[in-house]
């Protein structure tokens, strides 16, 4: 009891609360009147989690609390390995969220998208039980292998949606993909900001630039963030010496500025960096730093909007809490923390009111919260107040996700027959195939590979369900049949190459470098003749009446 009573005083006295030893005697002395008194014999250390767990939820939507066993497997997606689905995920009114699907994992090769929300595991309902994180670890975790079937609630899709998903060792690589995008610009696939993300895209931006590469994709589009030390040592490859990059700045902490250090890899190049509404946090961070400075292009949709710096706290027992202390702010002074004023319900259905909005297809939908007006380096105005705002809008197509196709991905019908055909016809793919630029070339899903794998589905009884929809999925599934197959026989890299070609937000970066949009968005590449001017630091900027 004492132990209880202690960890409850030791939260309190971290508290911002006025009359802190009121409220830490107020709660100790709750704790001994039900310890001595209640009629049942109370399980106090998890009313004391269950406390701890509503308090932090009616402060901001990311401070949690987490027991010992919770941290541990929190921090596995951004330092190790594991044995799994292969998702990241965050519970939210009772609900499993698919933050994130791990490229390459099993979760990805049946069709699971960021955003769903599980609803059964096997036959066991999830959903509104009360299940918490250590409870769905020990329902997905598991030896590779072994099979879980989940049903997942999609936006968009009016009935769950069934995948059975085979478990697999999950890696944990910070680049998903790079590869020379054309003669002179190479492209990059950065998936998380884990411990080793500024490492791994430095050395595949060194890569890229021994193949020719002059310019660079930077493929941020579904990363979450990750580490701040490694979004401020990343946005450091490309910007100049002594450039702000980042500060942060919370009611008890002061003002820390991270600048640009010394020379980065990639400080002249033209750079494009491709965002989704997924971008966030860590990803935010160098994306902005990017924008405010004139330092290269943002194309695709708004992002996230995460602009607060949480720090872990040890509890005596060994747990934590990773409270929100501060907010960051991009060099221009843009705090880009959505509201959340409303509630952690509201904020959390964010991205599903952008989706029913149309903010996700049309930029004339995107809602400016935050009116302010803040300068870029070459004094273009931006905002902040929600997310980063690209430069050059890519709307959404939805125009190939119909029920055959979603039927062929969930059911797993595509990925295991490319896994069946490839297991069939290695020998003689990697004798017409031996590089994956030959098989780029040359390879075609002609009629007849198409025809055997609709038998296939047919056999698995996935058949189109109108012509309209059959049609309307074509290229799209040729396409990831192509991709699939390439993946199997050469790496992720391959993968990314080839769904590429229809990806939009890709597509327009591509063209960003040959259409004059570095000009007409008056890119700077820092030439060391020109002049250099700071942003004005955040917190000075005034309102414009």
């Amino acid at each position: 009891m004492k132990k209880i009573i202690s960890i409850a005083v030791c939260i309190l006295s971290t508290s911002f609360m006025a009359n802190a030893q009121m409220y830490q005697q107020k709660m100790a002395t709750f704790l001994n009147i039900l310890d001595n008194y209640y009629v049942q014999d109370p399980n106090v250390d998890s009313l004391v989690e269950v406390g701890i767990t509503e308090m932090l939820k009616h402060l901001d939507p990311h401070s949690v609390y987490m027991n010992a066993d919770e941290i541990k497997k929190a921090n596995e997606p951004l330092e190790g390995n594991f044995e799994g689905v292969g998702i990241q995920f965050q519970i939210f009114q009772d609900t499993i969220i698919v933050i994130h699907v791990i490229p390459g994992g099993p979760s990805q090769k049946v069709g699971v998208q960021d955003g769903d929300k599980i609803i059964f595991v096997d036959t066991a309902k999830v959903a509104g039980v009360g299940i918490t994180n250590d409870g769905v670890f020990k329902k997905l975790r598991g030896k590779k292998g072994t099979k879980v079937t989940i049903k997942i609630k999609r936006t968009g899709e009016p009935e769950l949606l069934d995948f059975q998903i085979t478990r697999d060792k999950i890696p944990i690589f910070a680049i998903a993909a790079q590869y020379m995008a054309a003669p002179d610009i190479g492209y990059v696939k950065l998936e998380r900001f884990s411990a080793t993300a500024t490492e791994e895209t430095r050395a595949a931006i060194d890569s890229l630039k021994k193949l020719g590469a002059k310019k660079i994709i930077l493929d941020l589009t579904g990363n979450g963030g990750g580490y701040l030390n490694q979004a401020h040592s990343l946005a450091d490859l490309f910007l100049p010496d002594g450039k702000l990059i980042v500060y942060s700045e919370g009611r008890s902490q002061p003002r820390i500025d991270l600048k640009a250090t010394k020379e980065g890899d990639f400080e002249k190049g033209d750079l494009v960096i491709m965002v989704d509404q997924n971008t966030a946090s860590a990803s935010e961070i160098v994306s902005g730093a990017v924008q405010d400075w004139d330092r290269g292009l943002i194309v695709g949709r708004r992002t996230y909007g995460k602009g607060l710096v949480q720090k872990g706290y040890t509890l005596p027992d060994m747990s934590a809490v990773r409270l929100t202390m501060a907010h960051y702010y991009t060099p221009s002074g843009r705090n880009i923390q959505k509201p959340y004023t409303k509630g952690v319900d509201k904020y959390r259905e964010d991205i599903e009111e952008r989706y029913e909005s149309g903010e996700l297809f049309d930029s004339s939908k995107i809602k400016i919260t935050d009116s302010t007006k803040y300068y870029t380096h070459n004094k273009r105005i931006v905002y902040g107040g929600g997310g980063i705002t690209p430069d050059i809008f890519v709307g959404m197509d939805t125009t190939w996700s119909t029920k055959f196709y979603n039927k062929l991905v969930r059911s797993g019908t595509l990925n295991q027959f490319l896994l069946d055909y490839v297991d069939g016809h290695r020998a003689e793919l990697e004798k017409e195939y031996p590089t994956l630029n030959t098989f780029i070339q040359k390879f075609q899903v002609d009629s007849t590979f198409f025809t055997q794998f609709l038998d296939y589905a047919k056999a698995k009884k996935v058949v189109p369900d109108s012509a309209e929809n059959y049609s309307r999925s074509i290229p799209t599934l040729k396409n990831q049949l192509k991709a699939l197959l390439a993946q199997n026989l050469f790496n992720t890299s391959a993968y990314y190459q080839i769904t590429n070609e229809q990806n939009p937000i890709y597509l327009r970066a591509l063209n960003a470098f040959s259409d004059g949009s570095f000009k007409k968005f008056k890119i700077d590449t820092f030439d060391d003749k020109k002049e250099k001017i700071t942003p004005k630091s955040p917190s000075r900027n005034k309102k414009k009446k």
